[in-house]
């Protein structure tokens, strides 16, 4: 019980990564609270680990809704009276819109970008409070390796990572003190239902013929680093960005295609 009896938050949280992290840290004992939309959907699914003797809760938070994210933090210390850990796992992505820099209108790209900003700056803001009157606290970001590797399409996606893993070391660097730590998990190509509908097997297949594993990540691997940044046994590592890839972005650009030859594929 790495997380017993810590209240925990989790953005985005019904489905893909952010479930995959509300269970993990219910099992490991934490009191979970899954910030999202759709409250019917996720009053459903916390129902379901309540009844297997988790204690898990859904409460409103709408990303596109600024006031939220921070009324979302508050209502949570207000019933807990404490907030241990943040996981900022909401992230927005539009291939169709978001494309290179001359293609891609200046508002679709600021959109992108305010986004997947704010709910991570609104929220983090609004846990430094109580996490200081609990005597400290974990604030894990799930970014992307799309925040540290350019691209040809994706900019405003990209760059809101980017902006995200240093925002990451500022609030580590400025909430020390308070004893508030924060890190950043940096996903490779993770097998979620968003991936398989946004992406095409030919890029899929591209991208993991240089990612040196050779396969999707799991958003169960992603839930795992999460506990461990989440729990006492990370209290010594702040402002981390933690690349759980495969090894995407380590070997050189060539090494696809050797490794293709080297395998006769």
């Amino acid at each position: 019980m790495r997380l017993e009896n810590k209240v925990v938050i989790v953005t985005a949280s019904t489905r893909g990564i952010g479930w995959e992290v509300v269970q993990a840290c219910a099992r490991e004992g934490a009191i979970v609270y899954m910030a999202v939309r759709d409250q019917q959907r996720g009053g459903e699914q916390a129902q379901i680990l309540t009844s297997k003797g988790m204690w898990v809760k859904s409460v409103y938070m709408d990303a596109k809704r600024e006031e939220t994210l921070s009324a979302m933090a508050e209502l949570v210390a207000t019933e807990e009276g404490r907030i241990d850990v943040l996981v900022n796992n909401f992230g927005v992505s539009d291939p169709a819109r978001d494309r290179d820099l001359e293609h891609t209108p200046f508002e679709d790209f600021m959109g992108i970008v305010r986004r997947n900003l704010a709910s991570v700056y609104l929220t983090s803001q609004a846990v430094i409070g109580p996490m200081r009157a609990a005597g400290g606290g974990s604030i894990v970001n799930i970014s992307s390796v799309g925040g540290r590797y350019p691209d040809l399409l994706r900019v405003g996606y990209g760059v809101s990572k980017a902006a995200v893993n240093f925002l990451t070391k500022d609030i580590a660097v400025q909430c020390a003190r308070s004893r508030i730590r924060c890190n950043a998990i940096l996903p490779g190509m993770t097998d979620t239902e968003a991936v398989r509908s946004n992406l095409t097997q030919e890029y899929s297949r591209l991208f993991l013929r240089h990612t040196p594993l050779g396969r999707m990540g799991t958003p169960q691997e992603i839930a795992a680093a999460v506990v461990y940044l989440a729990s006492d046994e990370s209290a010594y590592t702040t402002g981390q960005l933690l690349e759980v890839g495969g090894g995407f972005g380590l070997p050189n650009p060539s090494y696809g295609d050797l490794a293709a030859q080297l395998d006769g594929t």
